[in-house]
């Protein structure tokens, strides 16, 4: 029986890493050397499959229980809810087009930072010093890495940094807005319902700023005939994100998710510049292993002082 639990757990993790690393990786593979420069199109795909794959999880398959939404109010935290987590992925799909996912990495492992900011400043929450103290070099490995990044691009950066903070700022949002017991939903519930508000706010948003999408897209299609498929993996792909995260939760802990998240972005880093062959610095790569054990530091402190 232990055997069998511990082999559960291992394909959990085992697929949690792959779908990660793989949509990541995807990503950059379509955005950069694809000549599928359309972020928030591609972004749209994601959240449909979400809304579908998500339908057929708890709907049709009841892995988990549907959960209602109980009033206007809480849809309309749900919807802001939605546009804030669209903005995160918007931006880190198009700081894919400008910036190698070494690099990227590197700047998404400084959401604690963020989060903790966001905290502070949004529900007065503090932490101990310790655990703020040991925020310093999570932000100090990615200045640092900046310094040193080959290639470094100032608008990618800045997109990158903008879906960092909208990650964090939408894990306080959620906290805040959906914290009361007649309002908690499960993570796979809230995806749920954000992934079809989601696709309407971003299809707009994809006429106006990426109107040749359609046309591009189906050209490529024709000229490359793994277009499709990749394109479908990849969505498909987004939202075994979301249920690995939730399932690995479910079956281990929040720690335990944090640890592997944070074992992910080195493992990220590695298998990204043995594929994409994208040039790496020794400062670069300091400062993001500063990052990363600033971000290993962090949680075992807050851990600690919990």
């Amino acid at each position: 029986m232990f055997k069998k639990e511990t082999l559960f757990i291992s394909s959990l993790i085992f697929s949690w890493y792959f779908s990660n690393i793989g949509v990541l990786l995807l990503n950059k593979f379509l955005l950069s050397n694809y000549g599928f420069h359309f972020p928030i199109f591609l972004t749209m795909c994601h959240m449909s499959a979400c809304a579908l794959f998500s339908y057929i999880s708890i709907v049709l398959m009841k892995i988990v229980p549907l959960q209602m939404i109980n009033s206007k109010t809480q849809f309309f935290k749900i919807a802001g809810l939605s546009v804030v987590f669209c903005t995160s992925v918007v931006g880190g799909n198009i700081s894919l087009r400008y910036l190698p996912v070494s690099f990227n990495q590197a700047v998404g492992a400084t959401t604690p930072f963020f989060t903790a900011l966001f905290a502070y400043f949004m529900t007065f929450k503090r932490e101990m010093w310790g655990t703020y103290a040991a925020l310093v070099p999570v932000v100090a490995g990615v200045i640092i890495a900046s310094g040193g990044e080959p290639s470094f691009h100032l608008y990618g950066f800045i997109m990158c940094i903008s879906a960092t903070a909208a990650r964090a700022f939408k894990s306080v949002l959620q906290g805040i807005l959906l914290s009361s017991e007649g309002e908690k939903l499960n993570s796979m519930n809230l995806l749920l319902y954000m992934s079809p508000i989601a696709v309407l706010v971003l299809l707009p948003a994809t006429l106006a700023m990426e109107p040749t999408v359609l046309d591009v897209t189906v050209s490529l299609g024709r000229s490359n005939r793994f277009m499709w498929p990749l394109l479908l993996v990849n969505s498909a792909m987004a939202y075994s994100v979301n249920l690995s995260n939730f399932l690995v939760t479910k079956h281990t802990s929040p720690l335990t998710l944090q640890v592997l998240g944070n074992a992910k972005g080195a493992v990220a880093v590695v298998i990204s510049i043995f594929i994409f062959r994208n040039p790496v610095s020794l400062i670069g790569m300091v400062g993001y292993s500063m990052t990363v054990i600033g971000v290993v530091i962090y949680g075992e402190t807050k851990r600690r002082y919990k």
